[in-house]
């Protein structure tokens, strides 16, 4: 046999052995089900059905714009004014479809302190107990939420398949390194799985800016212990 073919063949047979001890790694096992993809979300409102008509109207339901990169997610035409403490104002707030069970409303920290309120709460979209509330109003009419504004935690969306090849599963914690001339490491990547979701990373506004998100394609996903 060869010199170069027997060479080739142990050299096979010892990385079969290794694998076999250790187990694959994921990330070598396999090519990732999904791209990631890092995006900034910027304010806006979710609306329930009885706000929505407060707000504009009997019967009145929601005009899409344009897709959000979730299936079935968009950013509707419709916008709101947000009035906060002291009538401090936010106009032209959009809101988000389609409707949901309660009304929330997701700001980054610096829309909070435009809008007087000192101490926004980090939640996960629907923990809404406790929460600060705020006056919002419509070409029809106005609510009162007596709770629901919310700086939204980084998370990601992921399918199983996706939370398989990272080894991680629903509301366990990853990193989020961004690259780049300023580059940052979320620590606390919240993860959010359901067979319906894309990959895909959320920030606020005043997370995406601090990292120059829009200036690098440098981003990876981590295992909250790597």
């Amino acid at each position: 046999m060869p010199e170069a073919i027997e060479r080739s063949l142990i050299e096979q047979l010892v990385r079969q052995v290794v694998l076999r001890r250790r187990g694959p790694c994921p990330k070598e096992a396999a090519d990732p089900p999904s791209r990631l993809v890092v995006n900034a979300s910027a304010r806006h409102m979710h609306v329930c059905a009885a706000d929505l008509e407060t707000m504009f109207g009997p019967g009145h339901q929601l005009t899409p714009l344009r897709p959000l990169y979730q299936e079935g997610q968009y950013a509707a035409q419709e916008t709101v004014t947000l009035i906060g403490p002291r009538s401090r104002l936010i106009s032209n707030l959009r809101i988000l479809g389609p409707v949901r069970k309660q009304s929330q409303i997701e700001l980054a920290f610096t829309d909070a302190i435009t809008l007087g309120i000192e101490d926004l709460p980090i939640r996960l979209s629907g923990d809404i107990a406790g929460t600060p509330g705020a006056y919002v109003m419509g070409p029809a009419g106005m609510v009162r939420l007596n709770e629901g504004v919310i700086r939204a935690a980084p998370h990601v969306h992921m399918n199983p398949a996706d939370a398989s090849y990272y080894g991680v599963r629903h509301k366990d914690f990853m990193r989020l390194r961004v690259g780049g001339s300023n580059g940052v490491m979320f620590d606390r990547i919240m993860v959010r799985v359901d067979p319906a979701f894309k990959l895909e990373v959320h920030l606020d506004t005043d997370e995406a800016n601090a990292c120059g998100l829009h200036l690098t394609r440098e981003v990876e996903l981590l295992k909250a212990d790597s």
